[in-house]
C-alpha cells in the first residue's frame, strides 16, 4: 500500500507561493540575468553556494525559489514539490518523466552529452560491429538507448562522478557523459568520439499545476518568453 502524501503545493491556491526549482552549481550563474530579464528578484543568497538556506523568496511574494541538485530538479517538479524549474536537457532524456512539460529553451547552460574513451583506442576498431560494450556513465537510461538503437547491448556502471578514471583503470571501455569544453576529458586521457546530443537548459513546468492553475502558471511561461525574446533582439546587430 502506498502512503498518501501532501500535494497542496498543486492546488488552486493562489495565495501560496509558487516554487520554482533550481540547479545548484556552474548553471546557477547563467540564471541570474534570465531571472532579472523575467522581474525576478530572488533573496541576494539564493546564488551564495555557502549559503545553508535552500529555499528563497523573491520580490514577488507568489513566488519562491528553491536551490536543489542539478539531477533533482526534475523530481521535484514532476512529483509536484515544485511547480517550474530550470532544467537541463541531459536529464529531461534520463528520466522521461510524464509529468513534465517543457515549453521553452532557455539558451543556457550548453553542453553536450558525449562518448569518449582513451585516446589510444580511439579510432582502432569499427564501433558498428560491436554486439556489447561495457559503459561508465551517470546516465544508464541514455547509453542504454544509444547503443541499443545500434543493436548493441551496453552493460552500464553507474557512476556519479570520476567518470574520467574509468577507462583507465579497466572498469569500462567507454564513459557517456557531459562535456563543456573536453578539458577534463583531455587532462585524462580521453577524446570525445561522438556527441549523442546537444545541451541546453529549459524551462519545465508540472502537468498537473499547469491544469489546475491554468493562468498562474501561463502567466509565468510568458514572463520567461518574453525575457528570452528580449535578450534575442539585445543580440541583433543595429
Amino acid at each position: 500500500m502506498t502512503a498518501p502524501f501532501a500535494a497542496a503545493s498543486l492546488g488552486p491556491d493562489l495565495t501560496t507561493p509558487m516554487i520554482l526549482a533550481l540547479p545548484k552549481g556552474r548553471i546557477l550563474s547563467e540564471c541570474g540575468p534570465l531571472l532579472a530579464r523575467a522581474g525576478i528578484i530572488p533573496a541576494p543568497d539564493y546564488a551564495d553556494e555557502d549559503s545553508r538556506r535552500l529555499r528563497f523568496p523573491t520580490d514577488d511574494p507568489l513566488l519562491d525559489v528553491v536551490r536543489v541538485r542539478p539531477f533533482d530538479v526534475a523530481t521535484f517538479v514532476a512529483f509536484g514539490a515544485a511547480h517550474l524549474g530550470f532544467c537541463g536537457a541531459d536529464v529531461l532524456m534520463e528520466f522521461d518523466y510524464p509529468e513534465i512539460y517543457a515549453p521553452l529553451d532557455l539558451g543556457i547552460g550548453k553542453c553536450r552529452v558525449s562518448v569518449a574513451e582513451p585516446a589510444e583506442t580511439a579510432g582502432t576498431d569499427d564501433p558498428s560491429r560491436w554486439s556489447q560494450v561495457r559503459v561508465a556513465s551517470k546516465y544508464p537510461n541514455i547509453a542504454r538507448r544509444h547503443y541499443a538503437g545500434r543493436g548493441i547491448h551496453a552493460e552500464v556502471v553507474q557512476l556519479n562522478g570520476s567518470m574520467e578514471l574509468a577507462p583507465g583503470l579497466g572498469l569500462c571501455r567507454v564513459i557517456v557523459d557531459l562535456v563543456q569544453t573536453g578539458s577534463t576529458l583531455l587532462a585524462n586521457g580521453l577524446v570525445e568520439t561522438e556527441v549523442i546530443a546537444p545541451v541546453t537548459s529549459r524551462l519545465i513546468v508540472n502537468r498537473t499545476a499547469l491544469k489546475t492553475q491554468p493562468e498562474a502558471v501561463a502567466a509565468w511561461i510568458a514572463r520567461f518568453r518574453a525575457a528570452l525574446e528580449t535578450d534575442e533582439r539585445s543580440k541583433r546587430p543595429k
